[in-house]
């Protein structure tokens, strides 16, 4: 029985420490982090999407992770000829990391 008292104390623990990340921030800021590291010149690229993995050829975000790493690179012309959405994803993403580090710091302090 003090065995499972035990495991039950440190799962407790590890509950309340990990229900403390923000884990949509971590999220977002790896998808940046991997936006980063996409070659958008090279002839293949590794894909999530649903889609191109079923072997469909037409998705309305396709592209747009290329089209990313193509504005981190300075090469607008090219993102916006491959994906005209990219540059609003970009500032979406990076607003809604603004966003949850200030309410992560509002939470923290104030909550």
């Amino acid at each position: 029985m003090a065995s499972f008292w035990c495991l039950d104390s440190v799962m407790n623990a590890l509950s309340r420490h990990f229900s403390k990340l923000p884990v949509e921030l971590i999220f977002w800021i790896g998808a940046l982090i991997g936006i980063l590291f996409i070659d958008p010149y090279g002839p293949n690229h590794f894909t999530l999407c649903p889609l191109d993995n079923l072997g469909f050829d037409w998705c309305p975000g396709c592209g747009l992770g290329r089209s990313m790493s193509l504005l981190t690179k300075g090469d607008f012309k090219a993102s916006w000829s491959m994906h005209p959405l990219a540059m609003f994803a970009f500032v979406v993403i990076v607003l809604r990391i603004i966003q949850l580090i200030r309410n992560n710091k509002t939470t923290r302090n104030h909550g």
